[in-house]
């Protein structure tokens, strides 16, 4: 065989090499394109009582399982007392590895793993399932923690609460949209949780409006507060309007700041016709629906 053609045979088969080699790298890179990216999942910070594990590649005598002091902190032998908490544990091993490069080893290994989140716990209050406090076994989001709480009741209020300590020792209060968070899917709105967060879901409260007349079920309308409710809803919440119903002449009574009461005169018929507006009731609203004798 001359070598011309040898080399020929040569070429080809790394033609061919290059391409099974290819194809596969070529298949990944248009499923990445196409296909969703995966949520990033949240990040367990260390915390007072974690017991954490720590090993130094090649030197047996420096490594430790200790536990986090109620103080956030750590001692080991050559170091001394180390802070950590609030640290992952990718920067708790970072920490170390600096500190003994900088006094003791020439490029250190040093691995950290989190064996028990002693400290990991978090409060669910108010209108949930199972109100508690509940240990967190790595990561948790929002959504997973009110699951694990029951999820939240019927009487639950439009708007809930994360309750958490900020960086200067003030606490934050975080509102979040339910409707949003749960029938939406907001990502944003699914927050990682951090050790000693309290998620507060407030009751539902109630607004009460009175119905009387020459309606079907006159009486006493209840409403939730962070909703609000027109006359013509608070009338169909009482059933709607009988017959003898003079829609012309509706009143309003509301009592005011000072105690006066005022009357106010509403047109149902121009209301269904688009010609008025449909006024806003309040709390304690007393709505007459009057009837007519002819």
């Amino acid at each position: 065989m001359s070598s011309r053609t040898k080399w020929s045979g040569l070429a080809a088969l790394g033609l061919l090499l290059g391409a099974c080699l290819a194809a596969p790298a070529a298949a990944v890179a248009a499923e990445s394109d196409t296909a969703d990216p995966l949520p990033v999942a949240a990040v367990s910070l260390v915390g007072a009582e974690d017991l954490i594990e720590i090993s130094v590649f090649e030197i047996p005598d420096l490594n430790r399982t200790v536990r986090v002091s109620s103080r956030g902190t750590i001692s080991l032998p050559l170091l001394g007392e180390i802070r950590v908490e609030g640290l992952t544990p990718m920067e708790v091993e970072s920490r170390l590895r600096d500190e003994l490069g900088r006094r003791y080893l020439q490029d250190p290994q040093v691995s950290v793993f989190v064996k028990e989140h002693g400290s990991s716990k978090v409060s669910v209050l108010g209108a949930v399932g199972k109100p508690g406090v509940y240990e967190m076994i790595g990561p948790r989001t929002l959504l997973q923690i009110l699951s694990q709480a029951g999820g939240l009741t019927d009487d639950a209020a439009a708007e809930l609460f994360l309750i958490r300590g900020a960086n200067n020792g003030n606490t934050e209060r975080i509102p979040i949209p339910v409707q949003d968070l749960m029938a939406h899917h907001d990502p944003a709105l699914n927050v990682a949780i951090r050790s000693g967060d309290i998620i507060s879901v407030p009751i539902e409260q109630e607004i009460y409006i009175y119905v009387d007349g020459a309606v079907k079920n006159p009486g006493r309308v209840e409403h939730p507060a962070s909703r609000s409710i027109t006359l013509l809803q608070a009338i169909a919440k009482a059933g709607g309007t009988t017959d003898r119903a003079n829609l012309k002449e509706i009143q309003v009574l509301r009592k005011g700041e000072d105690g006066t009461q005022k009357v106010v005169q509403v047109n149902l018929k121009r209301i269904r016709k688009g010609k008025d507006l449909d006024p806003l009731l309040q709390d304690g609203d007393i709505v007459v629906v009057q009837e007519t004798f002819f």
